[in-house]
């Protein structure tokens, strides 16, 4: 029997807006401050690993999508399932990182990065790296043998090897818990973006149910400043609940048959290989090469952003960072205007320079704190994204032929929010495989560095003492900056300095791969025939 909202336009996208504002916001409830959450449970290890399934979920997505969902099951039906089963797994995450943060609070933080050595560090390495800064410490001759006894607790648990694997492995649990979560959340921004096509007259009508989507995020943080939770487990309790409120709202909505139903299994268009063969064209591999490389920087901003600017005096990051998305709805309108006047190299090769842009300002603002370069740098999100994600899906949607538009955009999310977002987190991270990056550019290890237990500690000891919260506090605090009195300057001056160093890599990494593009892309104009796509 037909549901009666798919005959009433105005119901329908009522409905499909709900749907997209839920999706949205269930997801913006978490991802924005995750780390900081990490960081305050002394998990700063596993904040690369955490970020890191949500694109091993993205990769897999389409697979499901195509053997699964779009073949056999209703879609509404589908993605009611997994938003449940994505929510109630979330549930189980506060649990998990209070017992993984007890684990740390046994053994210490920051071991690795107290030695200066890799995760990967051998018994040999780690015997050397402790003697050596011993002897360095010894003839400092300082009267605060502090550091000197944490040296030997860090070596002491590094060196036992059942002490050393019980902290490597504390947090693995909850990273299975996220991902089991996101393997159950990804597919469903592909099916609702079914459920909205089958249902709306004209794709013209999908970005006013769309932009709900963002709204819904916005929503979201600044839901997380009001209540005060952009650092707390709630972040989790709220992803969990709207998970779970989506997932029975999507039975209520119009039925959506399997779009392959009865089609026989296209192995081809299931692992894009038709896709593939436009890098066979010049001018799309190097879009494809350069925009997979510069999500490899970009993955710093949603890894870390949340931390920086808790570290920096921002109370309620997650609030703040909603600007981002603010100044994203405005740009988005503005997309189909420039791209005409300006075409697709230059959209994109400003996309990359804000980036450039937005990294050079955290550097710059991280020593003094300097609030104004800390959120234009945040509200640079609308043009970071829109200029370079959304022209990037509409290059790539004139580049394919029709028949495999599908599979090229597939294609596309792919290698940016799958492979590149992937890397971009382990290499943020210092996982092993880049042990050889220098901790005090990435997040590696707890100590010394950016991620700082001692300042985060003092920090929080000092907003306890000095802050009264009341509602119009707190909401204030969401956009403005103010570090709290009786912070020790030494730790304040040594974190800054760090993060100044880490947001250093990420600039000149977007810096070199926008020079590369902008002397490889040979793109002319929009007018452009698809000619060249043979390689000539």
């Amino acid at each position: 029997m037909e549901n009666k909202s798919s005959s009433n336009p105005s119901i329908m996208t009522t409905m499909l807006s709900i749907m997209m504002f839920l999706q949205f916001f269930a997801w913006g409830a978490w991802f924005a401050t995750l780390a900081a959450v990490l960081d305050a449970a002394k998990l700063g290890d596993f904040i690369g690993a955490a970020y890191e399934c949500i694109p091993i979920a993205a990769i897999f997505a389409p697979l499901f999508l195509g053997l699964v969902a779009d073949r056999w099951f209703a879609s509404e039906k589908v993605m009611g399932v997994l938003m449940l089963t994505s929510g109630l797994l979330m549930c189980a995450i506060p649990g998990a990182i209070k017992s993984a943060s007890s684990t740390y609070d046994e053994l210490g933080v920051g071991l690795y990065a107290t030695l200066d050595v890799s995760k990967s560090a051998s018994d040999s390495e780690l015997e050397s790296a402790y003697k050596t800064r011993q002897e360095e410490l010894e003839e400092a001759a300082s009267e605060d043998d502090s550091e000197l006894t944490a040296l030997s607790d860090a070596y002491a648990v590094l060196s036992n090897p059942e002490k050393r694997k019980e902290y490597d492995t504390g947090g693995r649990g909850l990273i299975w818990l996220i991902l089991a979560s996101m393997l159950c959340y990804m597919p469903t921004l592909g099916l609702g973006n079914t459920i909205s096509f089958t249902h709306i007259p004209s794709q013209d009508q999908f970005p006013k149910i769309r932009v709900w989507g963002t709204i819904g995020w916005i929503a979201a943080g600044l839901l997380l400043g009001i209540m005060g939770w952009s650092a707390s487990y709630n972040i989790f309790w709220l992803g969990a609940g709207s998970s779970v409120l989506l997932g029975l709202f999507c039975f209520a909505l119009p039925n959506t048959p399997p779009p392959l139903k009865g089609k026989p299994m296209n192995l081809r268009s299931l692992f894009m290989v038709d896709a593939f063969k436009l890098l066979t064209d010049w001018n799309f591999l190097v879009f494809a090469i350069c925009s997979t490389l510069i999500c490899v920087p970009l993955a710093y901003y949603y890894g870390m952003t949340s931390t920086f600017l808790s570290q920096t005096g921002f109370a309620e990051p997650g609030a703040t960072m909603t600007i981002g998305q603010m100044s994203e709805i405005f740009f988005m309108l503005l997309i189909p205007f420039f791209f005409r006047r300006l075409g697709v190299k230059v959209m994109i090769l400003i996309g990359m320079a804000c980036w450039v842009l937005r990294y050079a300002l955290f550097a710059y603002g991280a020593p003094d704190q300097i609030t104004w370069a800390l959120l234009l740098a945040v509200a640079l999100h609308g043009i970071c994204y829109d200029f370079f994600f959304v022209t990037g899906f509409m290059y790539t949607d004139k580049k394919a032929p029709e028949e495999i538009r599908g599979q090229a955009q597939s294609l596309l999310v792919f290698l940016t929010q799958g492979v590149g977002m992937f890397f971009g987190y382990r290499i943020m991270a210092g996982g092993n495989l880049f042990g050889f990056i220098p901790l005090n550019l990435t997040i590696g290890d707890y100590g010394k560095q950016v991620v700082s237990a001692d300042y985060v500690a003092n920090l929080q000891d000092a907003r306890v003492e000095t802050q009264e919260t009341s509602f119009l506090a707190t909401f204030g605090e969401m956009f403005t900056r103010n570090l709290p009195e009786g912070l020790d300057a030494k730790l304040l001056s040594e974190t800054m300095g760090g993060w100044q160093n880490f947001w250093a890599l990420p600039a000149i990494m977007a810096a070199v791969i926008m020079v590369v593009f902008a002397v490889t892309f040979w793109h002319r104009t929009d007018s452009e025939s698809d000619s060249d796509s043979s390689g000539k």
